[in-house]
């Protein structure tokens, strides 16, 4: 999430294929000049936290917030 601007889905993009992990859906929207991004990514064998810390990096240097979670817990929210 953070301020719409060019190269956000790029950069983050990127950084996935970097860390070997495959996009297989994504979603994003624009409320005002508010952007918001949801993707799933395919499993691999990358730490979560070291997936995190990675991701949380990306976001600070292009100044947007990443919030990552594991698919059980983003299923078992939904189901409640």
């Amino acid at each position: 999430m953070g301020k719409d601007r060019v190269g956000i889905i790029a950069s983050v993009s990127a950084k996935l294929a970097e860390l070997n992990l495959n996009i297989v859906d994504i979603t994003q929207t624009l409320m005002n000049d508010f952007f918001t991004m949801m993707m799933i990514e395919s499993d691999n064998s990358l730490d979560f936290k070291k997936l995190q810390e990675n991701l949380e990096h990306l976001g600070s240097s292009i100044e947007v917030k990443i919030r990552i979670q594991n698919e059980e817990i983003f299923d078992a929210i939904h189901k409640i």
